[in-house]
């Protein structure tokens, strides 16, 4: 499985951008897709998934209404729309795949798959 992040940049607070992975190597038909963030000395975090064939989604509280996550079967590809980007959302995301197991989607256990990361730079 590999999975291609991409559409990071720089922006200012209040701009929008989106991230894209692009996924190969298998069927997600079982699968969670998700995208986490790793801030500057800070530990990784979970910030949305989408269960791939039902598009179930979840998020964390600080990102709920202002990131979409999405995905496109036909193109192997999930999205990470960001809108009203704040400083604190300045990261190296990344895209995560794992089979639905019974772990909480918030976990970094629950992935088998790691994309490479993009990063987020949002100034004031």
């Amino acid at each position: 499985v590999q999975l291609q992040a991409c559409g990071g940049g720089l922006v200012q607070a209040g701009d929008c951008l989106r991230l894209s992975c692009a996924a190969s190597g298998r069927t997600f038909n079982s699968y969670v897709m998700a995208w986490f963030r790793q801030a500057p000395g800070k530990e990784r975090e979970f910030v949305a998934s989408v269960t791939w064939s039902g598009g179930s989604t979840y998020y964390t509280d600080s990102v709920k209404g202002r990131f979409t996550i999405s995905r496109d079967v036909a193109k192997n590809t999930m999205y990470l729309q960001m809108n009203s980007l704040k400083p604190e959302d300045t990261a190296v995301y990344y895209c995560a795949a794992g089979p639905i197991r019974t772990i909480d989607y918030d976990a970094r256990r629950a992935y088998d798959y790691w994309g490479q990361g993009t990063l987020v730079t949002v100034s004031s």
